[in-house]
């Protein structure tokens, strides 16, 4: 069954067509308060998990931070010390104060100092772990969800939360935690000497943190909403890039430029509106930041100068009370700063929380059953009462399958588009579960084996023959990474690849470029097929192998089927009724069903649905 998770605070598992629940949070600014605050609970709970094997580490770089606030918040009262007592005992001959204060002075740089160098150094492997241990979660979970997520969930997407999404929290990490932890730790301390200065100006200085704390939630709010539209909006200029350079071909075959232009700029258009937004935001604080903390400073300048010409303040306290009050506001600023790039990668942690949230729909099982030890027959396939339905809500695609594929046996499945041809083969390699009923192999539920036993056992050759960027040998080898240069020589020998490799410029090491863009259909074709015979599945399934090639190509690629096939289950999708023929069986389907089934030639002779398709495809041959 496909299934979802019932946490309220964990992404339900994608829909296979449609977007993802809460599509990896992005659309959290429509959600009820209450669902909203578990968003961000999850995003705080990822912050925290990735931050647990380093606490240690951050806790030993948090006290050197510590310090180097301590001995600089200890300069200026080392400052009023001379001014009121260094000085006046200078001037009468006795300079030993003045020494130890400018002794003091210089060992609390030196000590500023090193106290940064060791926080840096710190904080930074800290962060860089965070960020590596984050990459490495997105990437492993988007090859853990199923086929039927991304179907939903476009590459595009996943590439924001692996690029954008990361980049705002890296920001957050390097640039910021520094300036927001160096902050509160120079707020707080100033705050506890200007009270331990002089209390009635302190009190000011504190009232001004009313307005402060007002101006500070407007700000997170709305600077939260601004980056939420604009991560959005980056996540759809990057699957419009995608998409465009992508089908490059068909953009400029079909003169569409213009189209995706327009659509670009006006992407583009609303990434800067929406940073424009941000950066008004931010402007507006930090200008009403400014305008509090001016205003503080001039209150205390006036009242210490006339508590100064009364004689109840003393002229060194007035400037170390002066000196802190603007270390004081200035790092209300870093706060802005920090806050700004805070509430981006808080948006971006509630997108990144909720992919990594996603349960498969294809789940690995909790109790694992093994194949039957000692088969003497290997691969029967059966489908029992299968129905199934891309959504729960959605239409029947199979409305109700009762199918057996005995082992060793070759099955051709035909039909119209849209018949459900591929939905079988999706089905049989549990890229999807049925809605109900059973896929089995051998008897064993397909549920109830573990991925990696279920993908030594069957493998899919689609027509699109997906190679990647590197040799054919890497690729071949894909299906078998320990196999050797001549296992590898071998397979492609057994289904006559040979030839065709070796005839490419650098042979085994010829480099296919990206998505083997460098072979033609009939060599990629090829290639996929030494694949699928290196991995010596026990079920084979082909989806239109052979529907993009041309009649010699084709030719050659179904002499080199006759040896992959031999000897394997197999159920072989094709529009091209030469590749069925072969076959020691023929399923017609329609509307999910099957119409007909039998051997190829006696339904020929039977008249039926085959036997039209058959005749058509004669007609169209010109056979």
């Amino acid at each position: 069954m496909t299934t979802t998770s019932t946490d309220p605070d964990r992404a339900p598992a994608a829909p296979p067509h449609g977007r993802p629940g809460l599509d990896a949070g992005e659309d959290a600014a429509v959600l009820d308060k209450a669902t909203q605050r578990r968003v961000r609970a999850r995003s705080r709970r990822l912050l925290v998990s990735l931050m647990r094997p380093w606490l240690l580490r951050a806790a030993v770089a948090l006290a050197a931070l510590v310090l180097e606030n301590v001995a600089q918040l200890a300069g200026p009262l080392l400052i009023a010390r001379a001014i009121d007592t260094g000085v006046p005992h200078a001037v009468a001959g006795r300079s030993g104060a003045l020494v130890w204060c400018v002794a003091g002075f210089a060992l609390c740089t030196g000590v500023s100092a090193a106290s940064r160098y060791a926080f840096f150094r710190l904080s930074g492997c800290v962060g860089q772990a965070v960020l590596l241990d984050l990459r490495m979660r997105i990437f492993r979970q988007a090859q853990r969800l199923p086929v039927a997520f991304h179907d939903a969930y476009t590459s595009g997407r996943v590439v924001s939360r692996l690029t954008a999404d990361v980049d705002a929290v890296r920001d957050l990490v390097e640039a910021s935690l520094d300036g927001l932890l160096t902050s509160l730790l120079t707020v707080l301390g100033i705050a506890g000497l200007l009270l331990w200065l002089d209390v009635p100006m302190a009190l000011v200085v504190l009232v001004s943190f009313v307005p402060l704390v007002l101006l500070t939630r407007w700000f997170r709010e709305r600077s939260r909403r601004a980056y939420r539209r604009a991560r959005n909006t980056v996540a759809e200029i990057l699957m419009e890039l995608g998409e465009t350079l992508g089908g490059i071909r068909a953009v400029q075959a079909f003169r569409a430029e213009p189209r995706k232009g327009a659509r670009m700029n006006g992407l583009n258009e609303e990434f800067r509106d929406a940073h424009t937004e941000a950066l008004a935001v931010v402007a507006r604080y930090t200008a009403g930041v400014r305008l509090v903390g001016n205003t503080a400073l001039v209150l205390v300048l006036a009242i210490g100068s006339w508590r100064l010409s009364e004689g109840s303040l003393r002229l060194g306290i007035l400037t170390a009370f002066v000196l802190y009050l603007r270390k004081f506001y200035d790092p209300l600023d870093e706060l802005a700063h920090f806050t700004n790039l805070y509430v981006a990668a808080s948006t971006a942690l509630e997108k990144i929380s909720a992919l990594l949230a996603v349960e498969p729909s294809v789940p690995e099982p909790r109790e694992p059953v093994a194949l039957p030890a000692g088969r003497t027959e290997r691969g029967r396939l059966e489908f029992r009462a299968v129905e199934f339905r891309y959504t729960p809500a959605g239409p029947l695609v199979v409305p109700r399958l009762d199918l057996t594929v005995p082992a060793g046996q070759i099955v051709a499945v035909v039909g119209a588009t849209g018949a459900g041809k591929s939905t079988l083969a999706k089905l049989a390699a549990r890229f999807y579960d049925p809605s109900d009923g059973t896929v089995t192999l051998d008897g064993v539920d397909l549920r109830d084996l573990t991925d990696a036993a279920l993908r030594r056992e069957v493998v899919i050759v689609t027509q699109e023959n997906f190679l990647f960027t590197g040799t054919i040998a890497e690729n071949v080898a894909l299906a078998r990474p320990d196999a050797t240069a001549e296992e590898v020589r071998a397979a492609a020998a057994a289904v006559h690849a040979h030839e065709v490799i070796e005839a490419l410029p650098d042979g085994y090491d010829t480099q296919v470029s990206k998505r083997g863009s460098r072979l033609s259909a009939g060599q990629r074709q090829m290639v996929a097929l030494t694949r699928a015979f290196l991995a010596d599945p026990t079920v084979l399934l082909l989806d239109e192998a052979t529907s993009s090639l041309d009649i010699p190509t084709e030719r050659a690629v179904r002499a080199a089927l006759a040896k992959v096939l031999a000897g394997r289950t197999a159920v072989i999708i094709a529009h091209r009724l030469s590749t069925v023929l072969s076959a020691d069986r023929v399923l017609v389907m329609d509307a999910g069903r099957i119409v007909e089934d039998g051997p190829p030639r006696a339904l020929i002779a039977a008249g039926g649905p085959f036997s039209r398709l058959y005749r058509t495809w004669v007609t169209s041959t010109g056979g």
